[in-house]
């Protein structure tokens, strides 16, 4: 598989595509990014679905503005491979899935970090092409598909980026997830087309059904 670092670096192939969000959907993040703010000694607090405001002094509490909720983050992606780890049925569902469709992960994430983030998923075997940009995720998900007539889905615990991917790519399924249990209660609920999964099991059957409704859809063009 490509190392890819931007659209024009994928090469796929003549069946479905998946474009997957990496944090908190992929890998863990919310909690390993609490656990490193606790080192420093300073806490998350799942207040609210957002991280500017809920950050905290665990000496005075203090809470931290969004320049100091930068460099930690800063800090904590260079450092990525020390705190994260896969989330439930990630790697085996994403391994599965491979067989039968394209996978691309797509991270907001700033593209000086996709060296790190690269080396990690791959010694978790999750080789699957990489885009780390900080563009609107629907234009990338376009130029990815560029209108084959094959199934696309896209995945992220973000609704902007959802519904970004809506607006250029209206045929494809949209699947929101999280997998922190914390935060997820203040997620905006679904709107739209957006179909909640509930984790990496129903994702895939939502994935495959998919799937399926195309193939038969193809079959049968009057039905």
């Amino acid at each position: 598989m490509d190392i890819a670092t931007n659209v024009s670096q994928v090469r796929l192939g003549d069946r479905p595509l998946v474009v997957c969000d990496i944090d908190e959907v992929v890998l863990e993040f919310l909690t390993p990014f609490t656990a490193f703010l606790r080192s420093h000694s300073y806490d998350l607090l799942p207040r609210s679905f957002r991280l500017y405001g809920n950050i905290v002094s665990l000496l005075d509490g203090r809470e931290l503005d969004k320049a100091a909720v930068d460099a930690f983050e800063e800090v904590f992606f260079a450092n990525q491979h020390l705190w994260q780890k896969p989330a439930e049925k990630a790697v085996e569902t994403l391994q599965s899935l491979s067989a039968d469709a394209d996978i691309v992960f797509l991270t907001a994430m700033p593209p000086r970090h996709h060296g790190i983030r690269r080396e990690f998923l791959d010694q978790l075997h999750l080789s699957f092409d990489l885009i780390a940009t900080e563009e609107a995720k629907g234009p990338v998900v376009a130029r990815l598909h560029d209108c084959r007539s094959l199934p696309v889905a896209f995945i992220d615990d973000m609704q902007r980026n959802l519904l970004s991917v809506a607006n250029h790519v209206p045929d494809c399924l949209l699947l929101t997830m999280m997998a922190n249990a914390d935060f997820k209660p203040f997620a905006p609920p679904p709107v739209g087309n957006i179909v909640a999964a509930t984790g990496w099991d129903h994702a895939a059957e939502l994935l495959r059904a998919h799937f399926a409704a195309d193939v038969l859809t193809s079959a049968n063009p009057a039905a």
